[in-house]
């Protein structure tokens, strides 16, 4: 009995490691802000969780944001119908998954990670995200990642 709980224990922590990871933040010594899941040893950090989607739902995003600004220019928002564009961490399970669907099928996108882009963050951060991989195809919004689902949205 103490071996099955034991067992029924380890699943679920393992099963949910992928989940969930705690980033650290800090300036280094020139300055520049860096991210990491590997906590850098005496340098203060900050911590935030950054969680992976863990079900996959698809909305329009024709009213969250029209467009915004990447640092160089203002542009249009997605403007092209079947552009894939993904936010994703190194860590994310699921965004390798989609990554290797995208590379396999031949699918161009973008990717833009929220730990090393601050870009990319405040972009994320402006589509209400609070999990990755949150994935744009058009004006559709896929967060997480599943095969069958991307399919549905970029046919």
């Amino acid at each position: 009995m103490q071996k099955n709980k034991f067992i029924l224990l380890s699943i679920v922590i393992f099963a949910s490691s992928p989940l969930m990871s705690e980033i650290y933040k800090w300036k280094d010594a020139n300055g520049v802000t860096q991210y990491s899941d590997v906590k850098p040893q005496n340098t203060p950090v900050e911590t935030f969780d950054i969680q992976s989607y863990d079900k996959v739902t698809v909305v329009d995003t024709d009213n969250l944001i029209d467009d915004y600004d990447d640092g160089y220019k203002k542009r249009k928002y997605l403007s092209r119908p079947k552009r894939v564009v993904m936010y994703s961490t190194q860590w994310c399970g699921y965004c390798k998954k989609a990554k290797k669907h995208f590379k396999k099928n031949r699918i161009a996108f973008t990717e833009y990670d929220i730990e090393k882009s601050e870009s990319a963050k405040r972009r994320y951060k402006k589509l209400g995200a609070t999990g990755v991989p949150v994935i744009l195809v058009g004006k559709k919004r896929m967060n997480g990642f599943s095969v069958e689902r991307f399919n549905s949205i970029y046919k």
